[in-house]
């Protein structure tokens, strides 16, 4: 077996091992280096000596400085390494390093929903939202009968949805941070993927009263309607089938419009792209980030819009995302969400560094600095034109920097609420995620795993690491398929299993 070691700069000290495996002790690599230990598949091997405090340098970054004397060939592992310091939000560059523009990318299109709003949805759902978590049983009751007695009746929509959460009562809901979950849930209602149905269902003591979730003018409704609300603890409701036929007939109405709907041409502009890493090791950032940062650029340059996200898992690269805003005013926005951020793990006497999981480390990511250069790379090389706060909806096309929480399902959730039609997912140790408002692509970094979850990783961009195809290979590979799928055309293979994540508001307020 050809010893395969990857090094993403010139001017780093490690590479990291690609073989599957890893490789022994005594194995003697290109340049002539020998290795001293056993290395494991995605760990680094020091390609020089590094003295005691000296930095231990990947990505051209110091991902971390040695704890003692490192030689040569050296497995060098998280346990040999002090991590840096945060970098300070004092005196980023604003604005100063924006790459040139590149050429439009024109003549893509893809089948989509057209909505009333504007909007353009890639599925064709009956959303149901929930105002509160006591009503979920009652919910998931109903849509499993909506589907199984009604959703045949209506061939051109693709599912039913409840949109169940942990919110809505026992929260201090007027404390100022109370708006980030009600937002997101007001926001996700309204989600292109929903065709602008909006139908409610409350139990009616909670907090969180439907007028608060969707107040006038929140939602367009059609002309001479009132928003759809069905209220579990209404008189008129004598036992539980009560409900339940309830919330079927409301939904009948709103099936049969869903169900006129027709899928037309539109470019490739209508796409908003969540992009995504969960269950990240070394080679997230040498092969399916990289790709899908090639797909980012893709995407702009056909006038779409692409959400990254993760505050945790990209403040390390806060001075290289300022330094891409298109203005000073966009450079301030993603500092002021890196300072609330910082502030909010504070009070929870944490950092960034609480980020890495045990499988983060175990595929070779040494720590969230090491993980931060690898996870950025999602974002292309395009110019970074808006910024949302937690729960906020997108209103501008390009490069979007959503500030959310690095947890897949927060993470995914609030994507939603920011209007994402297509969410794209790169994975090294494996995870099933998926979302049942939006199609997701997920993107495996190695050919191990690409070929033990055949079905269930979507693209496999492990072929880079094996020297199969290029970076830009697959990033055009992903590009056509987003458009496939977002057409109707291809489903994912979460989409294929029914394999569904619940929604997780974000909620920093107090639980009382």
């Amino acid at each position: 077996m050809k010893p395969l070691t990857i090094r993403m700069h010139a001017g780093d000290n490690v590479a990291i091992v690609a073989n599957d495996g890893g490789l022994g002790p005594g194995t003697l690599l290109d340049d002539g280096l020998r290795l001293l230990d056993r290395v494991p598949q995605g760990h680094k091997v020091a390609l020089v000596a590094i003295a005691k405090d000296a930095p231990v340098i990947r990505y051209n970054v110091p991902i971390g400085y040695a704890i003692k004397d490192i030689a040569a060939g050296a497995w060098v592992h998280e346990r040999l390494l002090h991590m840096p310091a945060a970098r300070s939000l004092d005196d980023l560059p604003m604005a100063n390093n924006q790459p040139a523009a590149l050429e439009p990318l024109e003549g893509y299109t893809f089948q989509g929903y057209r909505n009333a709003d504007g909007s353009v949805g890639t599925r064709n759902i009956l959303a149901i939202t929930t105002t509160v978590q006591c009503v979920a049983g009652v919910v998931d009751f109903a849509v499993q009968r909506i589907k199984a007695e009604l959703l045949p009746r209506f061939s051109n929509v693709d599912d039913v949805v409840g949109l169940e959460h942990a919110y809505g009562c026992g929260v201090a809901i007027d404390a100022p941070d109370a708006i980030i979950p009600i937002r997101t849930l007001r926001n996700i209602s309204r989600n292109p993927n929903f065709g602008g149905e909006v139908m409610v269902v409350s139990l009616g003591c909670e907090k969180l009263q439907p007028e608060r979730l969707l107040p006038p003018g929140s939602i367009e409704l059609k002309s001479g309607e009132v928003l759809d609300v069905v209220c579990l603890q209404a008189e008129a409701h004598v036992g539980f089938m009560s409900m339940v036929d309830s919330i079927l007939a409301s939904a009948e109405k709103h099936l049969a419009r869903l169900d006129a709907r027709r899928r037309e041409t539109v470019p490739a502009s209508e796409l908003l792209v969540g992009v995504q890493c969960g269950g990240s090791d070394a080679f997230s950032g040498v092969t399916a980030n990289p790709a899908v940062g090639f797909c980012t650029d893709l995407l702009v340059r056909a006038g779409a819009t692409v959400l990254f996200s993760e505050t945790t898992e990209v403040r390390d690269a806060v001075d290289q995302m300022t330094a891409r805003a298109t203005t000073p005013e966009v450079a301030q926005a993603m500092a002021r969400e890196m300072a609330w951020y910082d502030a909010y793990l504070g009070r929870g006497s944490a950092d960034r560094s609480a980020n890495t999981t045990p499988g983060n480390k175990a595929g070779g990511l040494s720590n969230i600095v090491e993980k931060a250069m690898g996870s950025i790379i999602k974002s292309g090389t395009v110019p970074i034109s808006a910024v949302l706060s937690p729960g906020e909806k997108a209103s501008t096309r390009g490069l979007v920097y959503a500030a959310t929480p690095a947890s897949d399902f927060i993470c995914g959730t609030l994507q939603l609420a920011a209007g994402m039609n297509m969410h794209v997912f790169t994975t090294g140790r494996g995870t099933p995620y998926g979302l049942a408002p939006c199609p997701v692509i997920k993107v495996a970094t190695r050919t191990d795993l690409a070929t033990r979850w055949h079905d269930l990783m979507d693209v496999n961009a492990g072929r880079i690491a094996d020297g199969q195809a290029s970076i830009a290979d697959v990033g055009w590979e992903l590009f056509h398929l987003l458009l496939a799928v977002a057409s109707g055309e291809k489903k994912t293979w979460a989409e294929h299993w029914k394999l569904h994540n619940a929604l997780v508001l974000f909620n920093p307020a107090p639980i009382t």
